[in-house]
């Protein structure tokens, strides 16, 4: 048996070495992985970054389209009858300018006149007699991806008369 003892003892010793050669090549395999996947997540964030840069222009190009569009279409409303297909025709074009936009994921933001002021939504170009910091008047629409706002909406914001201006 004492012949045994050796060869037993130099099997275990060689089977930790394999097991503790293992447990490394493991280790460097999940070590590895983990940076495979650290660094997808930064080529995707990058990636991501690099296209709402180009993206910034052509939206601003279409904001401008769709704002020149909804103005004409507007300031047409009450036009004769000749010009309500005109009048069609350029909400049409608005409608499809926004459909563009929301492609690029810049959705219409929604604003409507009796909505309260919010500056992360909104930006003030103008006040009227209405209620005090509500919507009076939407003369520019916004847009937002998600929950961040891309553009803010121009607005006309309600301001009272004081009384004392009126008796005096």
């Amino acid at each position: 048996m004492s012949e045994t003892d050796p060869v037993a003892t130099a099997l275990d010793r060689l089977t930790e070495e394999i097991k503790a050669e293992f447990k490394r090549d493991h280790d460097r395999a999940a070590h590895r992985e983990e940076i495979i996947d650290r660094l997808y997540a930064e080529n995707q964030k990058l990636r991501h970054g690099l296209l709402e840069e180009a993206l910034t222009p052509v939206r601003a190009g279409l904001y401008r389209l769709y704002d020149l569009a909804a103005r004409e279409a507007a300031r047409l409303a009450a036009a004769p009858e000749d010009d309500r297909h005109f009048r069609a025709l350029l909400e049409a074009i608005a409608a499809e300018v926004a459909e563009v936009l929301a492609r690029t994921g810049a959705e219409l933001l929604e604003v409507a006149p009796g909505d309260p002021y919010d500056s992360g939504r909104h930006r003030a170009v103008g006040t009227a007699p209405g209620p005090d910091g509500q919507v009076t008047a939407v003369v520019a629409a916004g847009f937002q991806r998600e929950e961040r706002v891309l553009r803010k909406a121009d607005v006309v914001i309600g301001k009272q008369e004081d009384e004392g201006r009126k008796d005096g």
